[in-house]
């Protein structure tokens, strides 16, 4: 840690000898990992620069985006961090709690743009750096950020209400907000992956390889209680769907439907976490996972 925190300290402290923006070679298509090619090592003088010119809508603060990252060192001239090719899209929104050198490629720019900038490393993560990928506290600093699309997030389900399958749990509800499942006229587990629509949303339909928005509580069949929810935090959650970055119920029973939907998911073990279970989260390689699941946005 501190051999990585003296890293580039000669430059950043005078910037004499780096080299500016210009000396980068930046090659690839908006939306495609870039080829990035130094010559030199840069200073860590602030630089920012629209290498591809989108014309979409202008985000600001409190958007919801849809983005990839490219962060090199530019003291070593090494790739630090790459989001592209990690199952789609990420989805971040725009506030003074993200990374500085996302808020400043994102606030003011437009979907469509890809985004240079050229910065200390204090600038980009803080007075620290960001060590657990290789930036000392005193490197410069070159990130390439792509705008691929604003997310509409919904509050809750929109569209059609839907009088669900015989065979499904019930919802308990505390003020609105749902907190478990009542299991007491579902039938018992099929051994099948089936699903039931409560509300078929007449948003966008959702297709593989996008980072789903949604709210969720997971049950194990004839629990008390779930093991997994976050109706009740602040935000959805979001994950990629069908490439692999969840059960594989969830991959095959939510691609294909409609934003604004909310489904219940029976996943048998073999669509679940299989033979060894999820012993941290109590579930046994037997058990059968029941979701409750809100399509809130998709990207």
């Amino acid at each position: 840690m501190l051999g990585l925190a003296a890293c580039g300290s000669g430059a950043s402290d005078s910037d004499e000898g780096g080299a500016s923006l210009s000396s980068v070679t930046i090659e690839g298509k908006q939306g495609e990992k870039p080829k990035v090619t130094f010559d030199g090592r840069l200073d860590s003088s602030e630089e920012t620069e629209v290498l591809v010119e989108g014309d979409g809508e202008t985000i600001a603060d409190g958007d919801t985006v849809s983005t990839n990252w490219w962060v090199g060192n530019g003291f070593t001239q090494e790739e630090a961090q790459s989001t592209f090719g990690e199952g789609g899209s990420q989805s971040v929104e725009v506030s003074d709690k993200i990374l500085p050198f996302l808020r400043e490629t994102l606030i003011g720019h437009k979907v469509g743009d890809r985004v240079v900038l050229k910065t200390s490393a204090a600038r980009a993560y803080g007075e620290s750096g960001n060590a657990s990928i290789g930036i000392g506290n005193k490197d410069s600093v070159l990130a390439v950020v792509d705008i691929l699309g604003k997310v509409d997030i919904l509050d809750a389900p929109q569209g059609e209400e839907k009088k669900p399958a015989g065979w499904a749990p019930s919802l308990i509800e505390k003020d609105g907000v749902i907190t478990g499942l009542d299991f007491t006229d579902a039938h018992k587990p099929s051994g099948e992956l089936i699903a039931t629509t409560l509300v078929k949303g007449d948003g966008a339909v959702v297709e593989k390889g996008q980072t789903l928005h949604v709210r969720y509580l997971g049950q194990v069949y004839g629990a008390d209680k779930p093991f997994d929810e976050n109706f009740s935090a602040e935000d959805p959650a979001s994950f990629p769907i069908g490439v692999g970055g969840v059960v594989a119920g969830w991959d095959e029973r939510l691609v294909g439907r409609t934003v604004g939907s909310r489904v219940i998911l029976e996943i048998p073990p073999a669509k679940g976490y299989g033979k060894k279970g999820n012993p941290q989260a109590g579930i046994k390689g037997t058990d059968t996972l029941f979701f409750v699941v809100d399509i809130l946005g998709a990207s």
